[in-house]
């Protein structure tokens, strides 16, 4: 199985794509994530929409929006409620997760390697076969 990150940007316009993506692939939905964390200060968070493997290919995406989007427990924000009031549409809870921050590792790769690890870990998504 291949599960790779697809990053759609910061979350400032392409969150509706991510909220997009979840509608339009409803009946493939695996989980919505909340990546919390401080980038340069700031408590900033990632939006993800996992889907489950295709079949065939057995390929998991996994969308992202990139700590563009404000806490919202620190900043309340209307992107962060429509990802949530999405979440609850499609009868999905969304998993919060305290990460550390992309600026930390030297590729923006490993960073997702490290998030791909987090959700393995904790049984989120499926170990490589």
């Amino acid at each position: 199985m291949i599960q790779r990150f697809i990053e759609l940007g910061e979350g400032y316009s392409d969150i509706y794509e991510l909220i997009e993506l979840a509608k339009a692939n409803r009946h493939r939905l695996s989980g919505f994530f909340a990546f919390h964390t401080v980038k340069k200060g700031q408590a900033v968070v990632s939006l993800a929409v996992v889907l489950h493997p295709t079949d065939p290919g057995d390929f998991q995406p996994l969308y992202i929006c990139r700590e563009g989007i404000p806490d919202p427990f620190v900043k309340p924000n209307k992107r962060y409620e429509l990802f949530m009031e999405t979440a609850k549409e499609l009868d999905m809870d969304v998993i919060h997760l305290d990460v550390k921050p992309s600026t930390m590792f030297a590729e923006l790769d490993l960073y997702y390697q490290h998030l791909i690890g987090i959700m393995r870990m904790n049984r989120f998504i499926p170990p490589l076969q």
